[in-house]
């Protein structure tokens, strides 16, 4: 009710929702952080996962980790040159 009330008198406090805001960013900024050497593996896993069903083009491979908001989203763009016909399709084995 108070808040109400400050809203409709206009008296916000603007150092709360600074507060508010930086500790938002942290949060995000916080999730987002991956040590170099776990983001390479994380590169290299993709890759291994990814060649076995399709051929693609590594060097012109780009992933990054996105932040909006309260969310973070890992976004690849990963050019495939063709798509791999398994082997033996009973086994699965690509």
């Amino acid at each position: 009710m108070l808040d109400l009330l400050q809203r409709l008198f206009g008296r916000e406090n603007p150092s709360k929702d600074v507060a508010k805001e930086r500790l938002r960013m942290v949060l995000v900024h916080d999730r987002a952080s991956v040590a170099p050497h776990v983001w390479e593996a994380l590169k290299t896993d993709l890759i291994r996962v990814i060649s076995g069903y399709l051929d693609i083009d590594e060097g012109s491979m780009d992933v990054q980790l996105q932040t909006d908001k309260d969310s973070v989203a890992l976004v690849a763009s990963i050019p495939v040159r063709r798509v791999k016909r398994p082997a033996d399709p009973a086994q699965g084995v690509m």
